[in-house]
C-alpha cells in the first residue's frame, strides 16, 4: 500500500484566514501538536510577510522536531534568502517557491511573459537549492494553466533541482474528473517526473477541495496540502481530518495511507480551534460536535444493537474518547495532573499550582470540570501574560434600565477603569473596554455556545472584531456569558494591539 504524505499549511494558509492572527507562542504549540499528529511537512509561514512571520517560523524551525518544516517565499532572491534564514536551524528544512503560471495571472497580475515567468522560476529553484536540499515549486492557479507550458515550466524546474512539484487549483475551480486528467495530462507531458513528488493544495470556493485532493490520490500523487478544520484563504482547504480519514476508512477504495496518528485528529481540531477562534460547525465531517450523534429513533435503535449500522468509524479513532475519571471539587492534584499529561499539556510546578488553584475555585461552581474546561484553564494562564488583562467587571442591566458596564483593565502594571452604556449589557461591557483604551472596534460576529454539556457548562463566546480594516477574532471561556463575552473581545485587542493595528491611549488611572 502506497503512503501519501501530509503537507499541513494551518499555519501558513489557514493562518491567511479573516480575523485570525495568531502570535508565536500559539504557532509553536500548534506546531509540536502538528508534530505530535504526525505531518510530513509543516509549513510555519511566509518569512517576507512581516518580523512576526519570520521570528514564528524561526522558532519552529528550531523547536519542533521529527517533521520536515517549510517556509514558503515567491520566485525572487529577497524572498529566497529571507526564507532560508528562518530555517536554516531546522532539522529537515524545506524551502517553498512559487509563481503564477496561467494566462490571467500571467497578464494581469504579474504583467510578465510566459517567457519570463519560466526564467523567473527556474531561477529561483536554483537559488534555493544552492541554499538547501529539499525544494517545492508551486505553480500558482496551476489548473486555469495551459498543459503543454505548465509541463515547460515544471521541465524546467525540475533539471534546476525541484525535489517536490505542486499543482494547485487555488481558486477552487477544478471538477474531481477534470483535475485527475489535468494531472496526469501534465505528469505525462513533464520530463524528469519520475524524480519528483508530486503535490496538489485545494481550495474549497466550490465545496469541491476534499473530492478534489483525493481525486488527485486516484490520479498518482504522493503528497496532500491541508489545513487543519480545513481553514484558509476566502471558503478556506482541504480539510486534514476528512483526507486522512477518508483515505483510512477507504482504504479499499483508495488503496493509500499516511503517516497521521489518527487518535490525534480530535485534539488538534480542538487546539487549532480554540487558538484561531474559528468555531467548528456542529456538522462539520469528522470533528463536528455532531458528527457522532445520533438523534433519530431509529438511528439511536440501530445503534444500540449494532454500532456499524449508522457509523462507518469508531469516535475513539480520532480520540474521541469517553472520560473515566470525571474532575470535580473532590479531586486532587495528582488526578489533575495526569489529566493534563494525557491532553498533552506539560505545565512547569509553578504553573500547575496556578492552574490547581483556578481549577479548584471553577470546581465549586460546577460539577464536574471537563476536558474543554481544562483547556480554557490553560488559555487563562496565557491571558495573564497578555498586554491587556481583564481586572474587573460590574454590570447593571435590567428591563426598566439602561445597561451599564464598568469595566477595569490592567495595562503596563496600571490598573484603568471607565464606564458606559449600551443596547445592551455585552455592548455597553465593550464600549467600556473601548473608552478605556481609546480604541474602536466595530463587532462583526458574535456566537455563544455551551462548552460542553450540562446546565452548569461554561459558555465560550468567539468574535471578530474589526479595528479600521483589520478584522481579527477573539474567543472568552466563562460560567458568566457576559465575562466570556469580555475576555473574547479583550483577546481581540491584544492580538490587533500586537500586530500593530491599533494604539492604545489609556489614561484614566484609579
Amino acid at each position: 500500500m502506497r503512503r501519501i504524505e501530509i503537507f499541513d499549511t494551518t499555519l501558513r494558509d489557514g493562518e491567511q484566514s479573516p480575523g485570525v492572527a495568531l502570535n508565536a507562542d500559539e504557532k509553536l504549540q500548534i506546531a509540536h501538536q502538528l508534530s505530535r499528529l504526525g505531518v510530513n511537512v509543516l509549513e510555519a509561514g511566509f518569512p517576507i510577510a512581516s518580523l512576526g512571520d519570520f521570528d514564528g517560523v524561526r522558532r519552529i524551525a528550531q523547536e519542533v522536531r521529527n517533521v520536515s518544516v517549510a517556509a514558503l517565499a515567491r520566485a525572487n532572491a529577497k524572498d529566497i534568502e529571507r526564507a532560508w534564514e528562518a530555517i536554516s536551524g531546522g532539522e529537515s528544512p524545506r524551502i517553498h517557491t512559487f509563481i503564477a503560471t496561467s494566462p490571467i495571472h500571467m497578464r494581469y497580475k504579474l504583467q510578465k511573459s510566459p517567457e519570463d515567468v519560466l526564467e523567473q522560476a527556474v531561477q529561483a529553484v536554483r537559488l534555493a537549492k544552492s541554499k538547501v536540499a529539499d525544494i517545492e515549486f508551486s505553480a500558482e492557479d496551476a489548473s486555469r494553466s495551459e498543459v503543454d507550458f505548465l509541463a515547460k515550466v515544471f521541465s524546467g524546474v525540475i533539471q534546476a533541482g525541484a525535489t517536490v512539484l505542486n499543482i494547485p487549483d487555488t481558486v477552487g475551480y477544478a471538477t474531481p474528473e477534470e483535475y485527475a486528467a489535468f494531472l496526469r495530462a501534465i505528469m505525462e507531458r513533464t520530463a524528469g517526473i519520475e524524480k519528483v513528488k508530486v503535490s496538489v493544495h485545494c481550495h474549497n470556493d466550490l465545496g469541491l477541495a476534499v473530492a478534489n485532493s483525493l481525486a488527485a490520490v486516484g490520479a498518482g500523487v504522493h503528497q496532500l496540502e491541508c489545513t487543519v478544520n480545513g481553514i484558509g484563504e476566502r471558503a478556506g482547504n482541504a480539510a486534514l481530518e476528512e483526507l486522512v480519514m477518508a483515505l483510512h476508512t477507504r482504504k479499499d477504495q483508495f488503496g493509500a495511507e499516511t503517516t497521521i496518528v489518527t487518535s490525534e485528529i480530535a485534539r488538534t481540531s480542538q487546539l487549532v480551534s480554540r487558538l484561531t477562534g474559528m468555531v467548528i460547525q456542529h456538522n462539520k465531517a469528522i470533528v463536528g460536535k455532531n458528527a457522532f450523534a445520533h438523534e433519530s429513533g431509529i438511528h439511536q435503535d440501530g445503534m444500540l444493537k449494532e454500532r456499524s449500522t449508522y457509523e462507518i468509524m469508531s469516535p475513539s479513532v480520532i480520540g474521541v474518547d469517553v472520560e473515566s475519571i470525571v474532575l470535580g471539587k473532590h479531586s486532587g492534584r495528582h488526578a489533575v495532573q495526569q489529566r493534563l499529561t494525557d491532553l498533552g499539556l506539560n505545565l512547569e510546578e509553578s504553573q500547575f499550582e496556578d492552574l490547581f488553584s483556578r481549577f479548584k475555585l471553577l470546581a465549586d461552581r460546577k460539577r464536574e470540570v471537563t476536558t474543554s474546561d481544562l483547556f480554557s484553564l490553560v488559555d487563562e494562564q496565557k491571558e495573564k501574560a497578555e498586554e491587556i488583562s481583564l481586572d474587573y467587571l460590574q454590570v447593571s442591566s435590567g428591563t426598566n434600565l439602561v445597561p451599564t458596564a464598568t469595566v477595569g483593565l490592567l495595562y503596563q502594571g496600571q490598573r484603568q477603569a471607565d464606564a458606559a452604556c449600551g443596547d445592551g449589557p455585552v455592548d455597553a461591557a465593550f464600549k467600556a473596554i473601548d473608552k478605556v483604551l481609546g480604541t474602536n472596534g466595530k463587532l462583526t460576529h458574535y456566537s455563544l455556545q455551551a462548552l460542553d454539556g450540562g446546565e452548569d457548562a461554561q459558555g465560550e463566546v468567539t468574535v471578530s472584531v474589526k479595528f479600521g480594516e483589520n478584522l481579527v477574532a477573539g474567543r472568552g471561556v466563562s460560567t458568566d456569558i457576559i465575562e466570556a463575552s469580555v475576555r473574547g473581545y479583550l483577546q481581540a485587542v491584544n492580538r490587533a494591539f500586537v500586530r500593530g493595528w491599533i494604539e492604545i491611549r489609556a489614561n484614566n488611572e484609579s
